[in-house]
């Protein structure tokens, strides 16, 4: 997949996750068919403003880096589950509960391009 493809590919994706769950970086790389969490990061950070960047989380569960308060808001208006913590952001995602589950819609067929990726490169 190219470069343009990617980034239209994880807006979407990110367009379509419901109002009070949210994804990791790598479960958007991981829905594309894609290892790239990393990349899931640079889309949204150079083209994010279109789509609810507050959706996709890091994997520890705190808000996306530099954008905790502004995220908070919209956590709360859509009731996303929140536990408070220490400095500096002082609350986390309840991942356990936030967490979009692997069989929504936005998951369906990811499984399969991994299995024929892993088949096309065994380690």
């Amino acid at each position: 997949m190219d470069r343009e493809a990617f980034t239209e590919s994880v807006l979407d994706i990110v367009e379509r996750i419901p109002a009070g769950h949210v994804m990791t970086y790598g479960d958007v790389a991981f829905a594309l068919g894609s290892r790239a969490a990393r990349m899931v990061g640079q889309v949204l950070a150079h083209h994010g403003h279109a789509v609810p960047w507050w959706r996709v989380v890091p994997v520890s569960g705190k808000p996306p880096h530099g954008h905790a308060a502004r995220a908070r808001e919209h956590y709360e208006r859509e009731n996303t589950p929140l536990a408070e913590a220490g400095p500096p952001d002082g609350y986390r995602l309840k991942l356990a509960l936030a967490r979009l589950p692997f069989d929504h819609e936005i998951y369906a067929g990811a499984l399969g391009k991994h299995l024929a990726a892993d088949e096309r490169n065994p380690e």
